[in-house]
């Protein structure tokens, strides 16, 4: 396949050693190429520096409360539906080490942390993802909020973005629903589509950004895409949005929460809520954290640490005298109206991106989404 300039708006196509070309630029340029790959039964993203690390042939069987990885029996790379994360922990670790301490023959000293991440390449971002980083542009890192967070905008800065159209969605997927897939909406650099894994695997590529296009033009071999490209593209994302696991009614559902707020069902539902935090812990939009402070057995170092928390804790809206959300009825109803109807006050968008992970993941198989109907269900006026 030839090498050709791309610039942004372009629509080409690289071949699979054209798909080791890109990754070969991206670490050329000193960037930590993130991907897909298994590990542990499941898909995780992780650095990788060549695509026989990608998940080649498989996929993935999703359900409430049910994951296992499958064989395809093709060549695709893409051919699976979500990670078990998202990309979230490259961006906003788990564990975020905000100062040393060190006890001197003078007092204290302390040093705050390193906060220089690697620059990064994520590869393979779905568009729920994609969403998922944009919401977490405005919660943690627009430049406009008293709040903004410094770790979350350094791994930011510099990040580029390839994102792939989800070909293969799982049985607990909405994004249809959200507005935020199968396709990548905005935000990404590249955008690629996976085609005729069988036969002529290819992929085409979106040129979104100038960046994207030096990326290619950096000796990534393409060929101008045809409109055979286009249409199959095409017929892949629609394919998907058919074949969606879930589907979320979104219409009018943030005042809905609200009228519901004393409703019988955050009762029922806390009857199989385990409080075992598993939905916010994968959500890729969950931001909540606590700080904790340690020390070694001398005494004589200290550190502070940043950690990922969850509204489903009982000692995470603990103030004086007590919790202010001491069910679980409570805590679920706070997670799930702040999710999709709070959120919107607060950011001007909706806090689900319709990946399906909190139901995938429930080990009670609670799913937001029949929780929603459910709701809206008991809303409606009976007949007589």
């Amino acid at each position: 396949m030839p090498t050709a300039s791309a610039r942004a708006g372009d629509e080409v196509v690289l071949d699979l050693s054209g798909l080791q070309a890109l990754i070969d630029v991206l670490l050329a340029d000193g960037r930590t190429v993130v991907g897909p790959s298994v590990r542990d039964g499941a898909i995780t993203y992780t650095a990788i520096e060549t695509i026989e690390a990608l998940p080649r042939g498989v996929g993935d069987e999703q359900d409430a409360g049910h994951y296992r990885l499958r064989e395809r029996g093709d060549g695709a790379l893409f051919g699976y539906a979500s990670g078990a994360q998202s990309f979230k922990p490259w961006l906003f670790p788990a564990r975020q080490l905000l100062w040393g301490g060190q006890r001197t023959a003078d007092g204290f000293t302390i040093e705050p942390a390193d906060t220089t991440p690697p620059r990064l390449a994520l590869l393979g971002v779905r568009g729920c993802d994609l969403r998922a980083i944009a919401v977490h542009d405005r919660v943690l890192g627009s430049a406009d909020r008293p709040a903004a967070d410094a770790h979350y905008l350094a791994a930011r800065t510099d990040l580029l973005v390839v994102a792939v159209a989800c070909a293969e969605p799982s049985g607990t997927c909405f994004c249809a629903s959200m507005g935020t897939g199968p396709h990548p909406g905005e935000g990404a650099d590249l955008v690629l589509t996976e085609l005729d894994v069988d036969t002529d695997h290819r992929f085409l590529v979106e040129v979104v950004s100038e960046r994207g296009a030096a990326v290619l033009s950096a000796g990534v071999p393409v060929r101008v895409a045809t409109d055979d490209d286009r249409s199959a593209a095409a017929a892949v994302v629609a394919d998907a949005t058919d074949r969606m696991g879930r589907q979320l009614d979104t219409d009018g559902l943030r005042d809905l929460l609200y009228e519901q707020a004393e409703s019988r069902q955050w009762d029922e539902v806390a009857s199989r809520c385990l409080s075992c935090t598993n939905c916010t812990l994968v959500c890729p939009t969950c931001f909540c954290t606590s700080v904790r402070d340690v020390a070694d057995l001398s005494g004589d170092k200290a550190e502070r640490w940043r950690v990922w928390d969850s509204c489903f804790t009982g000692g995470f809206s603990y103030i004086h005298g007590g919790s202010v959300r001491e069910t679980p009825s409570a805590r679920y109803r706070q997670w799930m109206t702040h999710k999709l109807g709070a959120w919107q006050d607060q950011f001007g968008s909706s806090g689900c991106v319709g990946c399906g992970r909190c139901i995938t993941w429930c080990p009670a198989a609670i799913d937001i989404t029949a929780e929603a109907a459910v709701l809206r269900s008991a809303a409606q006026p009976r007949e007589v």
